[in-house]
């Protein structure tokens, strides 16, 4: 089992949930939800496994909890950083 870790930029209440990579290789994520009482990060979580394929509970924030910039670590399957 890999651990990858992630730099993600949230943005809390998009119109979409959307994820992309930048060009430094950081992460772009917008949610619907508010960042109020955890609900944009776990909706970014389930964005996170989806996109990698993984189970939720395999997605976790490191750092970064209460703020925009995160790092999240994902523990998958080799290959997760190839999507």
């Amino acid at each position: 089992m890999a651990t990858v870790l992630i730099r993600v930029r949230v943005k809390p209440r998009a119109r979409t949930a959307s994820l992309e990579q930048r060009p430094d290789g950081s992460w772009a994520a917008q949610v619907k939800s508010p960042a109020e009482a955890g609900r944009a990060n776990a909706e970014l979580i389930a964005l996170l496994a989806a996109h990698f394929h993984c189970p939720k509970a395999a997605v976790s924030i490191k750092s970064g909890i209460s703020s925009r910039n995160k790092v999240v670590r994902i523990e998958a399957a080799a290959g997760v950083g190839e999507a």
